[in-house]
This record gives C-alpha cells, structure tokens and sequence, in this order.
C-alpha cells in the first residue's frame, strides 16, 4: 500500500514545486493600472504615489493608464475582463459598488472584479458659499430648513456621486427641501457654490482645501470619520452630531475575478508597505489625502459594508444613472 502511493506523492510535490517556481516569478514584466478617471484628479494622484512605490518594491514599472468615462464604468470594464494573470488592476472608487445600483446597462457584474487592497481616502468636505449665514453642520442644518419650499440647492457630479450621496443622507437626517443640481463634474460643482450659483455641496479634500483657504468657500464639516490631517479645525458630522452622513472619497485596487491568491496577497502586502511609509505620507498628506493601510480582509470587509450601506441609501432615493 505505501508503495501504490509513491508516485503520485512525488508527482503532486513536482507540481506543487512547479506552482511555486511560476508564482515566485510574478511579476516578470510591466504591471498596468487602470484609472478609471481622467488625469489629474485625486483618483489619479493616489494611483501614481501608491504605483511609484509599488513599482519600486516589486523591481517591475507599474504603469498608469486613464480610460475615463460612464462613471468608471469603462475602465472598471475593461480590468472586469481583461486576462487574470496579475498585471492588469483598477484603481478603484465608490462607483465600483455604486455603478450596479443605479444602472440597468451594466456591462460587467459586481463579482467579476475582487478586492486586492486599499490606498487612501480624500475625505469629503461639505462645503458653502461664504455668503450662507452659517458655519457649521448644525447651523446649516438650522438655516436649511428655514428655507422652508424654496429649499437650498446642492451641487453634484451626477448620479451616485459622493456629493449626491452625502445629500441624500442630508435629506434621510431630516434636511428634506434639498434640490439636487447635477453638474458633469465635481469642479464644476464647486464652481458653482463658488460663484453662487448654488448653496452647497461636498468635495474631495484635495478639491477644496485651497478654495477655503482662499476664502472662496466656507467648510462646514468633513463627512470622513476623523479630521482631515491638513485642516484639523474642520469638524466631522459625527461631531455635528450627524454620524450616519459619512462617506470619503477613496482610492482602492481591484483584480479581475480569477486571479491567483498568492499575487493578490503579494499586491496587497507590497502595497500595505508604501502605503504605511513616509514617502506616500509625505506626497498626499499636505493635500488632505489620508493613507489607508488596510488589510486585505480589512478592505474585503469594507467593501462589503459600503455595498449594504450605500445600496440603502441609493435605493431609499430612488437613485437612477442620468
């Protein structure tokens, strides 16, 4: 009997050695990071600060491409079917859960991408015109409602975005005479408040710090879960006494759906090491950007609750893509 087993004992070691050998060889050429936005935004920035270390760590070039467009949709698409063979990744963003609540054409489904690791978060920043006769989330709150049906408008970047999310939840804490005005962007939206236009909005961090800076808008609170490193004085809602008014705007890495755990867990510990480090501090932190070393069962964890808990939200306001 011990005999009869010899064979397929040393031939299951072989393979087992030859499947070691094949993953020890990850990566052997360029990786490619899809991002799904266009150049410059805090998306994009994060990718490259977390790729230019990433790329260091791993003795291979990590190589950002922008395929903007329908929400991320299009760039989170094209990694949802590319090969997986770990060297093609998205940076992703809320829209990677958000997308499939509020579109019906959705191209790719929710499974066929996996978390691999998170990055870092610019927190969102609810935002006024310096004209509004308040200066903090309560007081807005209180001036909001005065308003009675003529109501305050709210500046978004469209459908599901994180000022649209932010309003909604405004409006589930009691704020109920929001009047959401779509823009195509979220520095158009900013603008707006900027130029009266509109009342209100919420922003990444790294958009508005230098316009409240300036004096050009006025920070009402962070919807994040603490203060922003660059601008501590900015309260959270949870202070104003609004917890469930958080979201952020992060910046995490995705698979397609199949490729090999070992690579992931490798990506994600590389990527744990530059985003614990002070380089990666130092490029983003002055901005308002906030690393996030998170585990990869951490960030599997969060993306999970962010799905139920924005799914509510979506749903509770009736949510459809423009």
């Amino acid at each position: 009997m011990r005999s009869a087993f010899r064979v397929p004992l040393a031939l299951l070691g072989s393979l087992c050695l030859l499947a070691g050998v094949a993953q020890a060889a990850w990566p052997d050429r360029p990786i490619h990071w899809i991002v799904p936005f266009a150049p410059g935004g805090a998306n994009d920035l994060v990718a490259r600060a977390a790729a230019d270390g990433v790329s260091r760590r791993l003795k291979q070039p990590v190589v950002i491409e922008n395929k903007p467009g329908a929400g991320a949709a299009i760039g989170a698409d094209y990694v949802a079917k590319s090969k997986p063979d770990g060297y093609t990744f998205l940076i992703g963003a809320a829209g990677v859960i958000t997308n499939s609540f509020v579109r019906k054409d959705m191209p790719y489904a929710d499974s066929d991408l996996v978390p691999v690791g998170m990055i870092a978060v610019a927190p969102s920043v609810i935002v006024v015109n310096p004209s509004v006769p308040a200066s903090n989330l309560r007081e807005f709150v209180a001036w909001a409602k005065a308003q009675g049906a003529r109501g305050v408008n709210w500046s978004t970047a469209g459908t599901a975005s994180t000022p649209h999310f932010v309003a909604e939840m405004l409006k589930q804490d009691g704020v109920t005479n929001i009047t959401i005005v779509p823009y195509k962007s979220g520095s158009q939206g900013v603008t707006a408040v900027m130029a009266n236009t509109v009342s209100a909005t919420s922003e990444a961090s790294i958009v508005v710090l230098p316009q409240i800076r300036a004096g050009k808008l006025k920070a009402i609170a962070t919807t994040y879960e603490t203060h922003i490193s660059a601008a501590p004085e900015i309260p959270t809602t949870k202070e104003a006494g609004y917890p469930n008014v958080r979201i952020g705007h992060w910046a995490g890495l995705f698979a397609p759906r199949g490729t090999p755990t070992a690579i992931i867990e490798r990506m994600n510990a590389e990527l744990l090491a530059v985003v614990n480090g002070k380089d990666f501090h130092d490029k983003l932190v002055p901005s308002g950007i906030e690393p996030a070393p998170y585990t990869l069962p951490e960030y599997t964890a969060f993306i999970a609750a962010e799905r139920e808990r924005l799914g509510r939200v979506a749903k509770f306001a009736g949510m459809q893509a423009d």
